[in-house]
């Protein structure tokens, strides 16, 4: 029997880390948790804990890790974004799976990266904002970074073995959220419950809204230019409420790739992990009756600036898009919070793209202060 690779699981208690759970489950005998990490659902973690064993816990409240450390005091549990970057770059991690939300992934992603790790990334926010500097240094590095949302799995799959110049574009797929059928007067009055259900998908807060807002396929749309180096004007998305066509590529003889599945994220985590090969899965044979009719359109760009807004951001470069992702980011902790309403979101993205003098991305300080300045902005506007 093979030797199993170890797996770093950054943000094991939210829904991505639960379906990677349930995949090192499946594939038993082929990894095994060496490093796991939570933000603050301790009772969570403390039963991750005791069933994967792993040798690094962190918790990223440090008085959560406290207690946690209380209720397991055999085991070194750290704390902040040390422990976060500890486990990430633990030398017999043989894969790290980035499942947190927001640009916090991204100091444990590069901390991966310095290692020469093979990284799984379900976060767009790391790479939105670290942008063209992020991949550099893991080209530079010989990290592998392998994308983990369907969408972006999809386009993985279907531009193996083909080169860029065989590409007309890519399309990225999108449900429209829970609100795609509201009217502008109606999008004033949605509420936090209804913003946080995905119609299709189990997904955290944060990315619940930036899909009712259409902003979580901006950030596709921008990552997908990072990861696959394909212009800016190649890059489209459509409206799919099915969720079935997780994304497709349209090549220059006229002829279009896209993959189908459900939507189930067990199967873009094993890819993932399991990437160049393909193992048997969890999910039942795709019923084609059951799914027989597919539905497309066109982005409704005046009830959902946030996709405009991210294009713009992708086309204009520099420190637009890191601007943009961590602006939107205050916005939606703001709007969970009570203090704006849905429509705020996209109103004062706007106007705060609109005032960002924009900065050359050549270092990570660059990166890390333009980030700061547009939480800072983004929390007064």
């Amino acid at each position: 029997m093979s030797v199993r690779k170890k797996i770093a699981l950054l943000g094991s208690t939210g829904s991505i880390g639960t379906y990677a759970l349930r995949v090192v489950r499946h594939l038993s005998e082929r990894f095994e948790i060496a490093a796991i990490a939570a933000k603050t659902n301790i009772d969570l973690l403390y039963t991750q804990v005791l069933e994967f064993c792993p040798q690094i816990v962190s918790v990223f409240d440090p008085i959560q890790a406290l207690v946690l450390q209380k209720r397991l005091p055999e085991v070194t549990v750290l704390a902040g974004m040390e422990g976060l970057c500890a486990a990430a770059s633990l030398e017999e991690v043989d894969f790290v799976l980035v499942a947190i939300p927001g640009s916090i992934a991204l100091l444990p992603t590069v901390a991966a990266i310095e290692k020469g790790k093979r990284i799984g990334l379900a976060n767009k926010e790391a790479l939105v904002c670290g942008g063209a500097w992020l991949c550099n240094l893991a080209r530079k590095r010989g990290s592998l970074l392998m994308p983990v949302d369907s969408e972006q799995c999809a386009l993985h799959r279907c531009l193996q073995g083909r080169e860029k110049q065989e590409v007309r574009r890519l399309v990225l797929t999108a449900s429209g959220g829970a609100f795609r059928e509201k009217s502008l007067q109606a999008l004033q009055e949605v509420t936090v419950q209804e913003a946080t259900v995905h119609p299709h998908w189990r997904a955290g807060p944060k990315t619940a809204v930036d899909c009712t807002t259409l902003m979580n396929k901006g950030l596709e749309m921008i990552a997908a230019h990072f990861l696959f180096e394909i212009e800016p004007d190649r890059i489209e998305a459509v409206i799919h409420p099915q969720s079935r066509i997780h994304s497709c590529v349209e090549f220059i003889d006229g002829t279009l790739l896209a993959l189908m599945a459900e939507s189930d994220m067990v199967w873009p985590v094993q890819y993932a992990l399991t990437y160049p090969d393909l193992l048997p899965g969890m999910l039942p044979a795709y019923d084609f009756f059951k799914n027989g009719t597919l539905h497309f359109s066109t982005p409704d760009r005046g009830r959902f600036p946030c996709l405009q807004l991210s294009q713009d951001a992708l086309k204009a470069g520099k420190s637009y898009p890191c601007f943009l992702s961590a602006a939107n980011e205050v916005l939606v902790e703001r709007f969970l919070a009570g203090e704006i309403p849905w429509t705020a979101i996209g109103e004062r993205l706007d106007k705060l793209i609109a005032s960002h003098q924009p900065e050359n991305m050549v270092a990570l300080e660059a990166i890390l202060s333009v980030d700061r300045s547009a939480r800072e902005l983004a929390a007064r506007a």
